[in-house]
């Protein structure tokens, strides 16, 4: 199963406060056992969201919205895709993590990734096949 584990935004991620080298290199240690163990699929950081944008979409309606956003709890600040086996083996991973914003109070939030059978007849063959033609002209484009 894949999963998203979110870091949530903080006062200080939101204020834009680079990690120390301490974090990043503690990060990186935990990011090179992820690998190791064939866990890590991605991950990165985000930069605050006063460098956002957000689109609202009512019916035909289109309207962006710009950034800074007001509930710092709802927010994310970096993010993780995993390769797991089961919801309990992300939540060990995630035990295993460093605090994300030392000196405040921080949250991961793991949530399962949907896959193909998850979607069940609404998924017709012709969708499936477009969606591994997809797949597979991203591929190609990393590659390029």
């Amino acid at each position: 199963m894949r999963v998203m584990v979110m870091v949530k935004a903080t006062k200080n991620s939101e204020a834009g406060l680079m990690p120390s080298e301490k974090l990043l290199a503690d990060m990186g240690n935990f990011n090179e056992q992820l690998v190791k163990a064939g866990v890590m699929l991605a991950g990165d950081g985000l930069h605050p969201s006063s460098k956002g944008k957000r689109v609202r979409f009512s019916g035909a309606e289109r309207k962006v919205v710009d950034g800074p956003f007001a509930e710092t709890k709802e927010l994310v600040a970096g993010y993780w895709i995993w390769q797991v086996k089961s919801m309990d083996e992300a939540i060990e991973w995630a035990r295993r993590c460093p605090p994300p914003m030392p000196g405040e109070e921080s949250e991961l939030e793991i949530r399962p990734v949907f896959e193909a059978e998850d979607f069940g007849k609404a998924l017709t063959p012709e969708l499936r096949a477009q969606e591994a033609r997809l797949a597979a002209e991203v591929a190609r484009q990393r590659k390029a």
